[in-house]
């Protein structure tokens, strides 16, 4: 398989750099994500029923997306085991034009990007669930795939892990991930860029606390130590932040992230949204014109079951790790897989067990945890 370097695209607010930085100068943008939102809400809606139930479900299919991973993928997968639990792959996309584009600069070239990678593993019983955070700069084998309109596109050595869903999309994306993993990804959910801000907004702001004061020209962020009440530009801003806190990558921007993550499903669990129509409907509306889903989620009802099995998981159920990586010795801007102990978390996913601590013990951190913390 030929190698291949991909450029790096622009991140709003970054002006961008002709030279590589070692560790402390990071990598590019992340999004957090709206998958606990998108379910709970969609379970709302359901939940209000009466004579109006008719057209939500009418307005609220329509705004859905979908792709059917199936279909794309075929029997080339690895077997799905019946063992009660699940695997989504959450992804969080960025097309860089029209609203995304106003959001924050950026070259738009057309095409899109997914600046985070969460898979997320619901235990058997879906009372607890695991997230692992995949960096999008991970140099991996992309195996061969084919896009959207039929161009199949190589396997690819030492491609980074983004290139994947910038060359075949959705698929693509899903494809490399179990390539990867050796697990076969039940579900898929995608948010954009511009959405995740207006959920935020139609959520009435996340509660987060800072440990330190947090100061980013790049993001435009700036939090001095305490509790805020983010709105979606803030949370934007979080969730993008590498300067200024940890050891500046893209890692320690995870970590934010994943602080955030734990925030928001809090948040959603607890903000009474059946008490209020309106809000529900506002954010079920925003919900579902934001994201794409594979088919098998492709409408508001199938989105209610699937949030049944996700209402009883708390921030204090979850487990988040990143995957263990290791800065690359040939460029800091890149990292490599840590075969060894990746292994041990895909093992344990497979065969639905906890992570072990030893699966990302001396792997590579941003450095930034516990500066972000729910509520």
């Amino acid at each position: 398989m030929a190698a291949e370097s991909t450029p790096e695209p622009a991140i709003p607010g970054d002006p961008g750099r002709s030279t590589p930085r070692r560790p402390e100068g990071g990598r590019r943008s992340t999004r957090s994500k709206a998958l606990m939102i998108t379910a709970w809400t969609a379970a709302g809606v359901v939940a209000l029923g009466g004579a109006g139930a008719g057209y939500l479900f009418f307005k609220l299919n329509g705004n859905l997306k979908s792709v059917d991973i199936n279909q794309a993928l075929g029997s080339d997968r690895p077997l799905k085991i019946d063992n009660g639990s699940q695997n989504i792959l959450v992804l969080g996309s960025d097309t860089r034009s029209g609203t995304n584009g106003k959001l924050g600069g950026g070259t738009d070239d057309g095409s899109a990007r997914s600046d985070t990678a969460m898979i997320v593993h619901v235990y058997k019983g879906h009372k607890r669930a695991s997230v692992v955070s995949v960096p999008r700069d991970t140099l991996v084998e992309r195996p061969s795939c084919t896009d959207s309109e039929g161009t199949v596109h190589g396997a690819v050595s030492n491609a980074m892990f983004n290139s994947a869903y910038s060359t075949g999309g959705a698929a693509c994306a899903v494809k490399t991930v179990e390539s990867m993993t050796g697990i076969r990804m039940d579900h898929y959910i995608e948010i954009d860029f511009s959405g995740f801000r207006k959920l935020i907004d139609d959520l009435g702001g996340v509660t987060v606390t800072t440990t330190k004061a947090i100061s980013d020209n790049e993001s435009h962020l700036r939090l001095p130590a305490g509790s805020h009440k983010l709105d979606g530009k803030q949370a934007l801003g979080l969730v993008r932040t590498r300067h200024g806190v940890g050891d500046g990558s893209d890692l320690g921007r995870i970590q934010l992230q994943q602080a955030f993550t734990k925030a928001l499903v809090d948040q959603v669990k607890h903000i009474g949204l059946l008490s209020n129509p309106k809000k529900l409907y506002d954010l079920a509306d925003t919900a579902t014109k934001t994201v794409t889903t594979d088919s098998d989620l492709g409408s508001v009802t199938s989105l209610a079951s699937f949030a049944g099995g996700l209402k009883g998981i708390g921030s204090s159920h979850m487990t988040m790790v990143t995957m263990p990586v290791q800065y690359d010795p040939a460029d800091g801007n890149r990292v490599l897989v840590d075969k060894a102990k990746a292994e041990l978390v895909w093992k344990a996913l497979e065969a639905d067990r906890p992570i072990p601590a030893a699966a990302t013990e001396g792997t590579a951190t941003g450095a930034a945890k516990g500066v972000v913390n729910p509520g």
